[in-house]
């Protein structure tokens, strides 16, 4: 993204995301994945401490947080995407929702981005392809960043109602996307509205995918057999989601605020004596606005004063996932 776009810094420290948008421009984006992920992953490990016998997550951590950051503006359809404006007649173009859209792109995910540097902390972004196609620059930062991109289907249109073929194309664009924009191949999916179809596994496993979000029946990472092989599940969120929270129910940032907290403290209880993972999600256009940023970050530094808490990636859990003996497993494989 052209920092000249923006009307204001964002940032506390706007200086840092500039020579970070010079630096990057001098390396591949895989050198420069590759280094930040790695010193990331050291760091969160440094931080842990071991609270138990048993090894529920890498180096003993206690529980493990995972944000989702949801890029997807721009590839809303022209007419009857839903906004916080009153419907209009579909035969007519919604011009000002496109613009609640477009804030996503221009101030809400450079804003989440300053947020997760400053706290140190990786997401992983569900990518739109058409969005992804519209806004390469701010695809490639979020992975030159250190942060996951995962697949989210190539436009909005549902998934639930496409024949097996029609799915098929649209993962293997939505992959193409990312690959084009970003350099890497997404190894996870979300559906739109979490809403597959019975073939959704099997054609996301075909394609090189390891796991998928949509899924809400637990707080930990699971596994499914899929063609005899295991696939994991890394579960998602709906009411730790702010489309649900800020335009479904109308939440105020301190009622959201104070779930998260409530949430984690008694996660971080179950967590001393089993697998706890927690679960978050934020999109372009809702989360990014400056009032949520502030009080996602003063959840995230609540959070991390706990020994024991480790945010990671969804693709770093579904690995463990797929590794670790402890692991639930659904279907009796």
């Amino acid at each position: 993204m052209d920092p000249s776009e923006r009307t204001s810094p964002p940032s506390p420290h706007p200086l840092e995301r500039r020579e970070f948008l010079r630096q990057s421009s001098l390396l591949t984006a895989g050198t420069l994945v590759a280094a930040a992920h790695s010193s990331d992953t050291l760091a969160a490990a440094a931080r842990v401490e071991r609270s138990s016998s048993k090894q529920f997550w890498p180096e003993g951590a206690r529980l493990v947080i995972s944000i989702s950051m949801q890029l997807e503006a721009g590839a809303q359809p022209e007419r009857g995407a839903s906004s916080p404006f009153p419907p209009i007649d579909p035969k007519y173009p919604d011009l000002p929702a496109a613009t609640w859209y477009a804030y996503g792109i221009h101030e809400g995910i450079p804003r989440l981005l300053e947020l997760f540097a400053r706290k140190r902390v990786k997401v992983t972004s569900h990518m739109v392809g058409q969005a992804v196609d519209r806004n390469p620059k701010l695809a490639r930062e979020i992975v030159e960043r250190g942060h996951e991109a995962a697949a989210h289907g190539q436009t909005w249109t549902p998934q639930f109602s496409m024949t097996p073929e029609e799915e098929r194309a649209s993962y293997e664009a939505n992959v193409r996307s990312i690959e084009r924009a970003t350099g890497t191949r997404p190894l996870g999916f979300n559906a739109f509205w979490l809403r597959g179809t019975p073939h959704t596994l099997e054609i996301l496993q075909s394609l090189g995918f390891i796991y998928h979000i949509d899924d809400v029946s637990r707080d930990e990472p699971f596994l499914l057999s899929v063609n005899d092989k295991p696939f994991a599940v890394v579960p998602y969120t709906l009411h730790l989601n702010d489309i649900v929270q800020f335009e479904g129910r109308n939440a105020s940032t301190e009622a959201f605020g104070r779930e998260l907290k409530d949430e984690f403290d008694v996660l971080y209880a179950e967590g001393a004596t089993r697998r706890r993972m927690m679960s978050i999600s934020t999109h372009d256009r809702i989360a990014g606005r400056p009032s949520r940023v502030k009080m996602l970050e003063e959840f995230i530094t609540y959070a991390q004063k706990h020994p024991g808490v480790v945010f990671m990636r969804k693709d770093e859990i579904a690995r463990f996932a797929l590794e670790s003996p402890l692991t639930l497993r659904e279907g009796g494989f």
